[in-house]
């Protein structure tokens, strides 16, 4: 992505976030009226919202059939008002919030390992992204959730825990396991 494009990005979420809160309206985006291709690519999309440096939501999809322009809006939102660990956020918030947008490349399944330790060691090395899936249970991790679980056992047991599943189940041969990366834009950062 370009500056320009970061910057664009960053701005909609915001403006998407400040619109909600203030006027209890959704920002409409004429779609005709974007400059930027990229805007129009259908990509994964999470939007992470930061209030004094401490997580206040976060929502995403790994796949899109929107546009990441539309994408944005609604993550946005999602992450404002419907993360179920928070409360919905207030206007008055809004000063102290940092946004952080994560463009994600595919999903793709993880190469295959002889055993758990060539597992471990090829995601302490890669640090992808990472998704588990097993039956209707799925959970997702970002590649920046490896800066507070830098030991990949402890990646997986808590990656686990959120797919609702036994913590050791990726010790199992019957897990997915799907990896991606992620194009970070932050607020402040560009």
């Amino acid at each position: 992505m370009t500056k320009s494009e970061k910057k664009y990005l960053l701005e909609l979420s915001r403006r998407t976030l400040e619109k909600y809160l203030k006027e209890k309206t959704i920002l409409a985006i004429d779609e005709e009226s974007l400059v930027f291709p990229l805007l129009k690519e259908k990509k994964g999309v999470f939007i992470t919202l930061y209030k004094d440096n401490q997580l206040r939501g976060c929502i995403g999809n790994l796949y899109s059939e929107k546009p990441i322009f539309e994408s944005i809006i609604e993550n946005t939102l999602a992450s404002a008002l419907f993360d179920p660990r928070f409360p919905p956020l207030e206007e008055d918030e809004l000063e102290n919030i940092k946004i952080s947008i994560s463009v994600l490349t595919e999903p793709k399944p993880l190469p295959q390992f002889k055993d758990i330790k060539e597992l471990l060691n090829y995601l302490k090395k890669k640090k992808p992204g990472l998704v588990i899936k097993k039956g209707e249970s799925e959970a997702t991790f970002l590649p920046q959730v490896w800066k507070e679980l830098k030991n990949p056992e402890e990646f997986l047991t808590h990656l686990c825990l959120k797919a609702g599943l036994n913590p050791q189940s990726w010790k199992n041969s019957d897990l997915t396991f799907l990896e991606y990366e992620v194009e970070e834009i932050q607020e402040g950062r560009i």
